[in-house]
């Protein structure tokens, strides 16, 4: 009688962590997509100018 119920006791051990042993359902975020805003700044033309002539003194040099 002994061995039946150790047995029961084991038995029953397995089947409560059996219980509700199933992996839990990732949840499915939806993320909107994030795009990268450039913002581009006019160039100044005179700016410009002047550094390709410094650039023409030091390479004429």
């Amino acid at each position: 009688m002994k061995k039946v119920m150790f047995l029961m006791a084991v038995a029953g051990m397995f089947a409560f962590a059996a219980c509700n042993n199933t992996p839990a359902e990732e949840q499915v975020v939806d993320t909107p997509v994030v795009e990268e805003m450039v913002e581009e700044t006019p160039v100044d033309s005179m700016a410009t100018e002047a550094v390709e002539a410094v650039a023409e003194e030091v390479v004429a040099e």
